[in-house]
């Protein structure tokens, strides 16, 4: 029998969800959301069943799997009515767009026994955990500093960004809970959890919203010294990281699909490139691997702990930002 999974909010990551998760042909989907001519174009396009309201969809039947991709404030009340209802539980980045009730979550995620993670797609980018599988085997020693470079034109990649979350903080806006997140949280996953920063931003160019588009950051990820450098309104779609170690240095290279390490001596980079990937085959890896956490098998997905942690590394980037003074984080 398939899992039933609940895709609850249909813009356009969640279409994304609701797609990708269709064709791992692994489960049957259904799909909510309060707007109803958008849901009823997603329900025919996919022929799934929907539901205009979260409560009624719940009462309708039993789900193995419920995928919130709301905008991020209402994230945590709706991952708490989901394990309520006994489901493993799948949460849209970022967590939250603040601490509130992230404790009561922790809690109840423990004692649920459910399966539960944070859709941070690094995770499940073969460039990324290639990389750090190597890094974690040691051979290089100990990471002493990092540095990011990463960009896009989010118009064309969003062209209705002006009508959706991002144009408020409240809701999750703004390059640095919209796209930033995602990179911390992998360099976190990378190199430790961030303790200290400090955050420049400005909107510099995007039209029609006055939330930051390009953000500059100076953290500390316990001994790591990292920079993050990131504008949403660049020509080219890039990302570079570097992790600069005590015998090496590694690089991921998010726009060649590959991770590379230049051994200390060395008179070259090392390439290890992954195979041709189209943007759909890593959401559908994403699937799959909660499909399996759900049933007990290892995964590298986000856990919601390590999202927690990331929305800290979020709220104090805004701290910062708006303070102009270094901010700690717990």
């Amino acid at each position: 029998m398939k899992d039933a999974i609940l895709i609850v909010g249909c813009g356009s990551i969640g279409e994304r969800h609701l797609r990708c998760f269709q064709r791992t042909g692994r489960e049957e989907v259904a799909a909510c959301d309060a707007n109803a001519p958008l849901l009823q174009r997603v329900a025919q396009q996919y022929g799934v069943a929907s539901f205009t309201d979260f409560n009624a969809a719940l009462a309708a039947r039993r789900y193995d799997g419920i995928v919130i991709c709301t905008p991020a404030h209402t994230h945590v009340d709706l991952a708490l009515a989901a394990l309520r209802h006994g489901a493993a539980l799948f949460i849209e980045k970022p967590l939250s767009t603040s601490l509130a009730k992230v404790d009561e979550l922790l809690d109840a995620v423990a004692k649920s026994g459910r399966f539960t993670a944070v859709a941070y797609v690094y995770h499940l980018m073969p460039w990324v955990l290639g990389a750090r599988e190597f890094l974690r085997s040691g051979e290089l020693g100990r990471p002493l500093h990092a540095s990011v470079v990463t960009g896009q034109h989010f118009p064309t990649f969003r062209p209705a960004y002006r009508e959706i979350y991002y144009t408020r903080h409240e809701t999750g806006g703004g390059a640095i809970q919209d796209a930033l997140t995602h990179i911390a949280n992998a360099v976190e996953w990378l190199v430790g959890p961030t303790t200290r920063l400090f955050c420049d931003a400005a909107h510099q160019a995007l039209e029609g919203v006055t939330v930051e588009d390009t953000v500059n950051v100076a953290a500390r990820n316990g001994g790591v010294l990292v920079n993050y450098a990131l504008n949403q309104f660049q020509a080219p779609n890039e990302m570079t990281l570097q992790i600069h170690c005590e015998g090496g240095s590694m690089r991921v290279e998010g726009h060649e699909q590959r991770w590379s390490v230049f051994r200390r001596g060395a008179s070259a980079w090392e390439h290890h490139k992954a195979a041709p990937l189209e943007r759909d085959d890593i959401f559908i890896a994403q699937a799959n691997a909660f499909l399996d956490g759900m049933h007990g098998k290892p995964t590298p997905l986000a856990t919601i702990a390590e999202a927690a942690q990331t929305l800290k590394f979020n709220l104090a980037a805004l701290e910062s930002a708006c303070s102009g003074k270094a901010v700690e984080i717990a």
